[in-house]
């Protein structure tokens, strides 16, 4: 089993790097595999919504995020983190989500997800409802955890210090290697959700 977790700050080994190391050493030491994808340094850029991923599986602006999804394919998890920044997640990660769950909504479904988040001090609980709205419309299973998913601290030093930060994100990766193996028992035991016909409703027509 894999699980992906993708760092949307810019700062490769820095205050959110520090909460998704934090969940990757508790995967590894379970026997999960994991991989760190770096998203916040690159350059991507938003989506226009011109609809062609329905047909292709790929976004039309063939960057990161057509690595991803191929990345995504293979992983039976994923974890997103972002920075806080004005009380919301960054812009280069809400431009990489945005296209990522257009295009790639089939292939996250079902899977296991968490969303972790950083700050100096707040804009986290704002962050961490955005990050999940995410999750949530795209039939994913959200990891629970015993408090919000959110770290603190100005460095990744600091953040190291967050004692209650560093104890949550180690519950997270217990509690996704739990479900990881739930799903995998209930799939040998053919064990799957029903998927109904989608219905939808235009309020103007």
């Amino acid at each position: 089993m894999k699980v992906i977790l993708f760092n949307g700050s810019p700062n490769i080994h820095g205050c959110t790097y520090t909460a998704l190391h934090e969940i990757e050493e508790t995967l590894q030491k379970n026997g999960i595999e994991t991989e760190v994808f770096q998203v916040g340094s690159k350059n991507v850029r938003g989506c226009i919504g011109c609809g062609k991923c329905r047909e292709s599986g790929k976004c039309i602006f063939d960057d990161i995020v057509n690595e991803a999804i191929d990345k995504i394919k293979e992983a039976d998890g994923v974890v997103f983190g972002s920075p806080v920044y004005y009380a919301s997640a960054n812009g280069t990660m809400i431009s990489f989500l945005d296209r990522l769950f257009y295009a790639a909504s089939q292939h996250l479904a079902y899977k296991p997800g968490a969303v972790v988040v950083s700050a100096r001090r707040a804009g986290t609980t704002a962050t961490y409802d955005e990050l999940n709205k995410y999750l949530g419309i795209s039939n994913m299973l959200i990891v629970p955890a015993p408090y919000w998913n959110m770290v603190h601290g100005n460095t990744a030093e600091e953040v190291k210090q967050d004692r209650e930060g560093l104890y949550i994100m180690r519950q997270i990766g217990e509690n996704m290697t739990w479900m990881l193996k739930m799903l995998e028992n209930a799939k040998a035991n053919g064990i799957a959700p029903a998927i109904l016909e989608k219905e939808r409703t235009n309020f103007i027509r």
